[in-house]
């Protein structure tokens, strides 16, 4: 298909806004094309039709997960239609729909103002709801897969609205269907909840158990309120606020390693951070591999790994697309050699 906006019909009165400066917690200088935003659920119908004279088409929310190039072709979809419909109690949970552009921690905030707990273990993760499946999000010891009934997609080929299962989701740790071939071709519209109505705290990871209970002494008067506050601020003394200091979250995956590889690695490693897994494998702290390499704090160029956490890269200016990918081949390159671990990295580049 041709990129070319020559003779491109204006559909529905909505004509393409050309030129766009794109939304990315990386701050990288990005320019759409040809960017369509989203606004109500009639929208959806022009992302096929204008598909058809443009491609590839890119899904942008909040950019919290994206190295971008100076410029984008194709038709670049901006996310911006908001709402949040309660559906609902049914069979020991709540179930509420929520529109794709609604800002993630936003969400997490209005679930807890309702009295709708569960995921207050992910709070303050940037980005927007329609991406949180696509990646499978997850924090102290919770993915949002564990909360998602359903997901409505827009599929740009068929021109209709489907919704999948959350096993058609194919959830996996931080992955999912929408990142294959056949889910690149679908538009997340709307994801459904279900919240559980009979909550129970989630105090798996040791940091958060420690935070929580400091303050509230036994587990039996935990709130979800508690958790909430405490995962705020952990992250806020942890991680660099986008506003202020642009990233992309944890810029690496966790790697899952076999229990024979964790064992080798702790021989060596007295002091190896890892957690083991149903599956018997252990997923290491790629965070630690990376402080262990001395990249802490370190910079390469514009972007500069965050002192008080090595998954996370910084831009200190004026960063492009190529210095970050620069750095993070220095960084997987380094872990590779000293630790024989493969490390994946998260942000999708559309560079």
């Amino acid at each position: 298909m041709s990129n070319s906006t020559e003779n491109l019909p204006q559909i529905h009165n909505k004509p393409l806004r050309h030129s766009v400066s794109i939304p990315n917690t990386f701050a990288l200088k990005s320019l759409a094309c040809n960017a369509l935003l989203i606004e109500e659920r009639a929208d959806f119908a022009l992302i096929s039709e204008y598909a058809q004279q443009l491609s590839p088409v890119y899904i942008v929310g909040g950019g919290s997960n994206l190295i971008l190039p100076n410029q984008l072709g194709g038709l670049v979809v901006l996310m911006r239609q908001q709402d949040v419909h309660y559906l609902g109690e049914q069979a020991a949970h709540h179930y509420i729909d929520v529109v794709a552009g609604e800002v993630w921690h936003d969400w997490v905030l209005y679930a807890e103002q309702q009295g709708w707990p569960g995921l207050e273990n992910l709070a303050l993760i940037p980005g927007t709801v329609g991406a949180a499946p696509v990646q499978n999000i997850g924090a102290y010891g919770l993915e949002v897969a564990q909360f998602i009934d359903s997901v409505e997609i827009w599929d740009i080929e068929q021109a209709v609205f489907r919704r999948l299962t959350r096993d058609e989701c194919q959830f996996s740790y931080r992955d999912s269907v929408f990142k294959t071939p056949q889910g690149q071709q679908w538009v997340i519209a709307s994801v459904r909840f279900a919240l559980p109505v009979d909550w129970q705290p989630c105090l798996n990871y040791p940091e958060l158990r420690r935070e929580v209970l400091s303050s509230q002494g036994e587990e039996t008067q935990v709130r979800s309120k508690d958790i909430l506050q405490a995962v705020i601020d952990i992250r806020r003394r942890k991680l660099p606020d986008p506003s202020q200091i642009p990233n992309a979250g944890s810029f690496f995956k966790n790697p899952i390693v076999s229990a024979a590889q964790y064992e080798s690695l702790l021989s060596s490693n007295p002091q190896l951070v890892a957690y083991e897994q149903p599956s018997g494998e252990y997923k290491l702290a790629a965070g630690w591999l990376i402080d262990q390499c001395g990249w802490k704090g370190r910079a390469l160029g514009t972007v500069r790994v965050h002192q008080n956490q090595a998954l996370v890269l910084t831009n200190t200016g004026h960063a492009s697309a190529s210095d970050v990918v620069a750095i993070a081949q220095k960084i997987r390159a380094d872990v590779q050699a000293r630790f024989g671990v493969t490390l994946e990295q998260e942000p999708v580049n559309w560079a």
